[in-house]
């Protein structure tokens, strides 16, 4: 538990410091929704304000981008810089370097929806969680599913130059398929039916649920069963296939 501490506060610290990494996983998502709430904040969406619609929305988004996005980029540049093989031959065991880093993440995620939230609030306008154990709960499941799958993409991702060119073009396209910044009621047919097959989509009317409609965490099994799902798909993927020696140098293209 020592080692697994002082790993964790290492993380915080090397995670504030990169203010590329501060900004895009942390701050984007916030200023996204002051942007956009300050345009539809006052507009209905799907029977509720727009501001509050948002505001669930983009705390889904913000899991993707922290617990998906950042964690896959900053293993595979870990990874392609030696710093994972490396880990390995310290007394710090590969799980609690792990456990550490998603923990770390987890963290940054609970910083930013109670930012969100405020300032969704204060300043937009929108409404509490309505259910709030029900929407913390919602909130820790996403984050471990969604970082489940940011293990998983590291196998496919060859380059630390390309991990977030990779990645990005998988969850930014999610986070609008899935209906992150509008009601996906209002797109095309094809785009309806696709979005039936993103993780994302689950999450965000797990969140909307608990957060805008008051319900609890079991009120939506086929939604819950998805993100789990998909969680654990990620996890078995990862299991088999994470890799702590640098492709680069182990022969990849």
């Amino acid at each position: 538990m020592r080692l697994f501490l002082h790993e964790l506060r290492a993380q915080q610290l090397l995670f504030w410091r990169n203010r590329e990494a501060a900004f895009f996983s942390f701050l984007f998502p916030i200023i996204l929704l002051v942007l956009l709430g300050s345009v539809y904040g006052d507009d209905e969406i799907e029977g509720v304000s727009g501001a509050t619609f948002l505001l669930a929305g983009l705390i889904g988004y913000g899991v993707a981008a922290t617990a998906f996005a950042s964690l896959a980029i900053t293993l595979v540049v870990r990874r392609e810089a030696g710093l994972l093989k490396r880990v390995r031959g310290t007394p710090l065991s590969p799980r609690t370097y792990l456990a550490s880093v998603i923990a770390s993440m987890v963290i940054v995620i609970a910083l930013q929806a109670a930012a969100q939230i405020l300032i969704g609030r204060f300043l937009l306008g929108a409404a509490w969680p309505a259910s709030p154990a029900s929407f913390v709960a919602v909130l820790v499941i996403g984050a471990a599913s969604f970082a489940a799958l940011g293990l998983a993409v590291t196998t496919v991702v060859r380059t630390g130059e390309g991990s977030s060119a990779v990645v990005n073009a998988i969850y930014l396209p999610m986070a609008f398929i899935s209906g992150a910044f509008f009601s996906p009621r209002d797109m095309p047919r094809f785009l309806e039916v696709l979005s039936e097959a993103l993780p994302l989509t689950y999450l965000l009317r797990l969140i909307r649920s608990t957060f805008i409609e008051g319900e609890t965490l079991t009120s939506s099994p086929g939604a819950l069963a998805a993100v789990l799902v998909w969680g654990l798909f990620g996890l078995v993927v990862a299991a088999r296939m994470f890799r702590w020696e640098p492709r680069e140098g182990m022969g990849g293209a």
